[in-house]
């Protein structure tokens, strides 16, 4: 059965779409509250038309309401919401399809007609329009909720025109044009950087829980952001090679990748439609040979009703939509789903492995801990922030988090060794910051307490004595241990971590998340092969969570793969089957939940749709339906599946 490409907004002038108003002091409505009445107003006209006919039938209040007056105001009345599913109807009988829900619908209203029983062709008519308009209505909202959730999305570029930055939206940034980013800003686009040297957090784009710090000249990628200083980017892409863009054009285009149940109820249409017209053409012409007082006209209405009835409607439009429900549900929820075969998919996943940095930790330095020898903290984060405030390391920046207004002392003298750390003189001593090899290389006795320590380590001397230590590490996100908690809940048998830091810090994570299982030191081909590995395992369903470049091929293999879309790469975002916006770990588990309300709702429609096809078939076959029961079975069950994925919209998932 070919995809619904009924579209009511057909009938709209082509000279009025895309009309805009403009402000001139009084009230006009919207260009879209106008593009929404036209769509409304066929079906508003053919409903009144066929009230005031179906009254004036019934009270036989105007005499002269017969013969062709009587057969004009229907026909006028089904003209609006007719004509477009006729149409439709006969550009597939051009291609060579013939047996689509548009010829049933055809055939079955115009014999309605021919028969005498107008009011009840136009009300299929009618009812089938309502349900376009519902579906309509059902996929725009699912779409204005993605549109939504995009507009937190960086929306604006300071760009070097007329000899000053000015700010614009990124879509009209060209190639070659010199961007500015402030301090604390995403990068719009990619670029090559302009500036003597820029800082950035870059955990999404390379796994790596370290900022980056780049030279005049090297790469900066859109997403990355700018943590030192104001920059200027020369750009190298367009705003519509964005992940950006690309994510909201995935999205709104899910539906092309089907699932399995949409598939397999295409194929079954394609099967039962034209058995169920042959039905009907039985019906007419074979009680001629069995029924001793046949009379045509009434075995033609019992055959007309068979097809209104057996017309698909309600699967091949509830369906979809029930998918797409899912989707929209999803993205109000944060969550990405690139297609309806990923909302089936995620309901068969159980074995979670995910990436560390980036994904349950957010990718940049904080001070863990403080370890003071000689001094009170405080006096000894002094004399390590005075050195501090003479770098522009990453780290060095963590530190002087500490306190906001800096050190109460001056560093005087300093200079760098390099790959070791700081040398320079505060208060009249001299002071060492740095890693073990400055203090080893300076004489200075280190504690053995420090080699067991799997974090990045500041270790300071003050006049040549062993003074303290400060630890830095990646911080947890708020809601990692939430996430590991809700994906146990959803039924996830098996939670294992991958990641490229070190293996101590991989384990110490775990451990901390209490996840089953977790490696470290791992390059792009090394996950790869471990995801490998576990696919190789019986019953095993696999999804990946990850962030960076370096998950690409990973995501690519996995049964499921999920990105960090908050902050995540190009390529990552590009590859992975579920976007996770807001860069919580704790979505994961609720976009198992909506996967599964979605299959849910989904089975339940597809019940609704043959259960009532069934019983009013069988009915109809013995003359004891009516065209209206038929209206019932083919579209009111349409509407009422279409009313059931719609709930999805609206459903609110429960935390674990």
């Amino acid at each position: 059965m070919k995809k619904k490409k009924v579209n009511l907004r057909d009938l709209e002038p082509k000279e009025h779409q895309g009309e805009h108003s403009h402000d001139d002091g009084h009230n006009h409505s919207s260009p879209e509250e106008i593009s929404n009445f036209r769509t409304y107003l066929p079906a508003i006209f053919s409903f009144v038309m066929l009230i005031v006919g179906i009254t004036i039938d019934y009270f036989d209040a105007f005499p002269f309401f017969k013969g062709w007056i009587r057969i004009l105001w229907y026909t006028v009345a089904y003209i609006p919401v007719g004509f477009p599913v006729i149409r439709e109807g006969w550009n597939s009988i051009k291609n060579g399809d013939f047996f689509t829900e548009f010829f049933l619908m055809s055939i079955a209203t115009l014999g309605a007609f021919a028969i005498g029983e107008y009011p009840e062709g136009v009300a299929v008519m009618l009812f089938y329009a309502v349900g376009e308009l519902f579906q309509n209505a059902a996929v725009n909202r699912a779409k204005r909720n993605i549109k939504a959730l995009l507009d937190v999305r960086p929306n604006e570029a300071l760009v070097y025109r007329d000899n000053d930055f000015v700010s614009v939206n990124p879509e009209t940034v060209e190639i070659g044009e010199k961007i500015q980013v402030r301090v604390g800003e995403k990068v719009p686009l990619d670029g090559i950087l302009l500036s003597d040297k820029g800082s950035f957090n870059t955990a999404a784009l390379t796994g790596e829980s370290k900022p980056d710090t780049i030279a005049k000249g090297d790469s900066v990628f859109a997403g990355s952001i700018n943590l030192d200083g104001v920059i200027e980017v020369e750009t190298t892409k367009e705003f519509k090679d964005s992940s950006i863009a690309r994510i909201l054009d995935m999205v709104q285009n899910a539906t092309a990748r089907k699932s399995k149940t949409e598939l397999f109820i295409r194929k079954f249409a394609r099967i039962y439609t034209p058995i169920v017209v042959f039905l009907a053409i039985g019906l007419t012409f074979l009680p001629y040979f069995f029924v001793d007082d046949y009379v045509f006209r009434d075995w033609l209405y019992r055959a007309l009703i068979f097809l209104v009835i057996s017309c698909p409607c309600a699967l091949v439009i509830s369906i979809p939509l029930g998918y797409f429900g899912g989707l929209g549900a999803a993205s109000r929820n944060g969550i990405l789903f690139k297609g309806a075969s990923f909302l089936d998919a995620m309901t068969k996943v159980n074995t979670v492995v995910m990436d560390k940095t980036g994904t349950v930790t957010k990718g940049v330095f904080k001070i863990k801990e403080i370890n003071s020898i000689i001094f009170e903290e405080a006096e000894f984060m002094k004399y390590l922030m005075a050195m501090e405030e003479q770098s522009t390391h990453p780290i060095a920046k963590a530190i002087l988090e500490y306190k906001a207004d800096g050190s109460d002392y001056e560093a005087t003298n300093v200079s760098e060794v390099a790959g070791k750390g700081l040398k320079g003189t505060v208060n009249g001593k001299t002071v060492l910051v740095g890693n073990k090899a400055l203090m080893t290389s300076n004489n200075i006795e280190v504690p053995s307490e420090t080699d067991g320590i799997v974090e990045s380590i500041v270790m300071v001397s003050i006049d040549e004595k062993f003074a303290g230590y400060v630890t830095i590490a990646d911080e947890l996100k708020d809601d990692a241990h939430q996430a590991i908690k809700q994906i146990r809940d959803a039924g996830i048998s098996k939670i294992i971590m991958l990641s490229g830091d070190k293996d101590s810090i991989t384990q110490q994570v775990a451990k901390e998340l209490n996840i089953d299982w977790a490696k470290g030191g791992l390059l792009p081909e090394d996950k790869l092969n471990e995801v490998e590995e576990l696919k190789k395992q019986p019953d095993t369903k696999v999804a990946f969570i990850g962030d960076g470049i370096n998950d690409a091929p990973v995501l690519a293999a996995s049964g499921v793969g999920i990105a960090m879309g908050g902050l995540g790469s190009d390529v990552s975002i590009e590859t992975a089957d579920v976007i996770i916006q807001t860069d919580q770990p704790s979505k994961i588990a609720r976009a198992i939940q909506i996967g599964r309300s979605t299959r849910s709702i989904v089975w339940q429609n597809i019940g609704l749709a043959f259960g009532v096809k069934v019983i009013v078939l069988i009915l109809g076959a013995g003359g004891l339906a009516t065209m209206w029961e038929a209206v019932f079975a083919d579209v009111g069950v349409a509407l009422l599946a279409i009313l059931n994925a719609i709930r999805l919209q609206k459903m609110k998932w429960k935390d674990s």
